[in-house]
């Protein structure tokens, strides 16, 4: 046998590196859990789908089989003819041995993913910090109980089973690594469901006590930026609160509540974005806010993958209409047909329409519509009074005209006469990430519409980037459209179509989710050599920095979502 305190004290040297490996490949871990909203099913989906997760996964499966087999020799062969050494040599075959499992660890160590990109941290809150300390508690459990018998029991007296055990008991959290979350998730499950409820039934109370009217604007693009238009034009008048960001669940609008409403909850208006992944969330929503006035902006394949199908997303939506009290208001986009259909159903009793194509029963009308590069033009017509006003509004795109017009509508119907509108309209700000235009002084123009992941907001910001004529290129920087479902294979290929006609340099984030967009303008007849596939972020701005221009246009398109990144 080996030295009677070496092994145990090799073991117990080691217990601690393999808990930090494990620890290290759990937080990582917990980022993405986090950015899939504490959603098991979603976080798999993502593991599954991203390589470098399984090629790590299997590396660590092989070495888990060597170290089985390497168990095997040791206790078959070794172990018998190490009786027979001296106690320096048999600790020193033992040193070896637990030379190797250092040298696994490192490699370990080494092959690890680590982040190609990080747009989202990991945020430390008291639910994230929950799961962590259980996820860590449980990955610990097995090798802290494996290393402790391994020191007080006779166990450290066979050489082979020791130090392979003690490599394996560490090695087996690491990789079960992506199912402790998801398992700490389920135990913690009661509690957190627990505070969660007692956290919205205080914003809801919140939101009452302070009398202020709830607005909710849902859809499947063009929501955030109305809620922004509205709450710039609603503040020349009223005392506005707007949910900030994105804060489109239930727990985001709560949070908003109790942690910034809260505070000085003496506001006329509270407009509240809703968004659903699922058929009932946008109802639970507006169980929360209890809305007097609903906006439906659009129907689209956001968020298709989730959600399952065109029928889902327009009931979904639909939810923020029905949950109006008989003498609420709601507000519809014309243009969309889905739209359109949904105030065809007859609820609430008053159903305002707006539309910039003369859409049958519109209220409020945008025309005469004229793109600059500064910005654009309409007139707006009031069809019930016959009142029109010229508007002007530092902003670009179709999609805009029709955010800004439904603005102009709710501002209307509370009361505000379009003269005390227009001068608003002048001073919008476009929404962060949404057609953010920029002018260097070397006239080299930057449009910034990174959050723009649907068919009609692509569009339009390649409209926009169609508009600079001047420039001798128009470069776009894209990695593709994401969620769409079944369709996000066709909706690629035309958005690749349409930057061939607007675009005359084209770079593309990740070959993968970019395939799509690469046929779809080759297709329509884009020269290859203009044309150049990147890995990340970082590649694509060097790539444009190497046949950059003074004077040229650049179009940031649908930034790579973290969870996404190869």
């Amino acid at each position: 046998m080996a030295h009677a305190t070496l092994i145990p004290l090799l073991c117990l040297l080691s217990a601690p590196l393999w808990l930090v490996l494990m620890a290290r490949r759990v937080y990582y871990l917990a980022r993405y859990f986090q950015l899939e909203g504490y959603e098991s099913p979603r976080f798999w989906r993502w593991f599954v789908r991203t390589r470098r997760e399984l090629r790590f996964t299997a590396f660590g499966a092989a070495a888990l089989l060597a170290l089985g087999a390497l168990a095997l020799l040791l206790s078959n062969v070794l172990t018998n003819s190490l009786t027979d050494l001296s106690s320096a040599a048999r600790d020193e075959v033992a040193l070896l041995l637990f030379g190797a499992v250092a040298l696994l660890m490192a490699a370990i160590w080494s092959r690890m993913p680590r982040d190609p990109q990080v747009r989202r941290p990991f945020k430390h809150t008291p639910r994230a910090t929950r799961l962590l300390i259980a996820a860590l508690a449980l990955g610990a459990a097995a090798p802290l109980y494996y290393h402790l018998r391994l020191i007080l029991s006779s166990l450290g007296g066979d050489l082979g089973f020791s130090v392979i055990g003690s490599a394996s008991s560490g090695m087996l959290p690491i990789l079960l690594a992506p199912l402790l979350l998801p398992l700490a998730n389920a135990l913690l499950f009661p509690y957190e469901e627990a505070r969660r409820r007692h956290f919205m039934r205080k914003a809801a109370q919140t939101l009452r006590a302070s009398g202020a009217t709830v607005i909710a604007i849902t859809g499947s693009y063009g929501k955030t930026s109305t809620k922004h238009y509205l709450h710039h034009i609603l503040s020349g008048r009223f005392r506005t609160y707007m949910t900030p960001k994105s804060y489109n669940t239930l727990m985001g609008i709560s949070r908003a509540v109790n942690d910034e409403f809260a505070r000085d909850p003496y506001y006329d208006y509270f407009i509240a974005e809703a968004d659903a992944y699922f058929v009932g969330e946008n109802a639970a929503i507006c169980r929360l806010v209890a809305p007097k006035l609903g906006i439906v902006m659009s129907v689209g394949p956001m968020h298709l993958e989730r959600l399952g199908s065109m029928e889902n997303i327009i009931e979904a939506q639909y939810e923020v209409i029905e949950a109006l009290p008989p003498d609420g208001v709601g507000f519809f986009n014309g243009d969309d047909p889905h739209v359109l259909a949904m105030a065809a159903r007859g609820h609430p009793q008053t159903r305002i329409i707006i539309s910039q194509r003369g859409a049958q029963g519109a209220r409020f009308e945008a025309y005469d519509v004229r793109f600059g590069t500064e910005g654009t033009a309409f007139t707006v017509r009031d069809n019930a009074s016959g009142t029109t006003c010229e508007m002007f509004m530092p902003l670009y795109g179709e999609t805009n005209v029709t955010n800004v017009l439904m603005a102009i509508a709710v501002a209307a119907h509370l009361g505000m006469p379009l003269t005390e509108i227009a001068p608003r309209v002048a001073t919008l700000q476009p929404a962060e990430h949404r057609l953010v235009r920029r002018q260097l002084p070397d006239g080299t123009v930057i449009i910034d519409d990174a959050y723009s992941a649907n068919p009609v907001g692509t569009k339009a910001a390649l409209d926009v980037l169609a508009l600079h004529t001047h420039s001798a290129r128009r470069i776009v920087i894209s990695s593709g459209m994401f969620e769409l479902g079944a369709q996000a294979e066709p909706a690629n290929r035309a958005l690749g179509a349409h930057m061939a006609k607007t675009a005359t340099d084209i770079i593309l984030i990740g070959a993968q989710q970019t395939a799509a967009v690469r046929e779809g303008a080759l297709a329509a007849g884009f020269p290859p050599e203009r044309l150049r596939v990147v890995e990340n972020l970082e590649e694509a701005t060097a790539y444009y920095r190497s046949i950059a221009q003074a004077g040229d246009t650049l179009l940031l398109l649908t930034d790579l979502p973290d969870t996404y990144a190869a």
